[in-house]
């Protein structure tokens, strides 16, 4: 992501997130349970997708925002997020989460989604603009937010898609 295509205002930053969630959640409706747990050529299903999201701005609350060590905000070993490989981590998140019921998923991504648009909207622009950690002055945690929400909800959007598709 450069500059250029960041958000250049928190009311600008809203929108993205907020159209690209309703958009994510307009698909999720659409799906029946059974489909919600159908599995795609890499073995994930939309639940899976959605757990994985849930997962993902989790860390951004607990570890972005509030810098704890990531492998407690997940709850993981500390060997699993040592070296931040993200398809290790994601590995060991899907294994653990897979068999979570789908109500349960559903409600626990919705509840995140809202602590993270009240944690956004707690937040002034000019802190999200300011470095993740003050010793990577490279990436502003508005890079951590959109690459945890609008990015992350899009992406995994298109993958849940699929399935209407079929």
């Amino acid at each position: 992501m450069t500059d250029d295509t960041l958000p250049k205002s928190k009311a600008e930053l809203m929108s993205r997130i907020e159209y690209e969630w309703s958009a994510l959640m307009n698909v999720v409706k659409q799906l029946s349970p059974e489909q919600m747990l159908g599995l795609d050529e890499g073995g994930w299903s939309p639940k899976d997708n959605l757990v994985h999201m849930r997962e993902w701005m989790n860390i951004l609350l607990g570890y972005y925002f509030d810098h704890r060590p990531a492998h407690e905000v997940i709850g993981v070993d500390p060997a699993v997020t040592a070296d931040w490989d993200f398809q290790v981590m994601n590995d060991v998140m899907f294994k653990r989460d897979r068999d979570l019921p789908l109500q349960q998923v559903l409600d626990e991504l919705k509840s995140t989604y809202a602590k993270v648009h009240d944690r956004l909207e707690a937040t002034t622009f000019e802190d999200l603009m300011k470095p993740i950690f003050e010793d990577d002055p490279e990436w502003p945690l508005i890079t951590g937010v959109i690459g945890n929400t609008s990015e992350h909800f899009a992406e995994h959007r298109e993958t849940i898609q699929k399935v209407l598709n079929e």
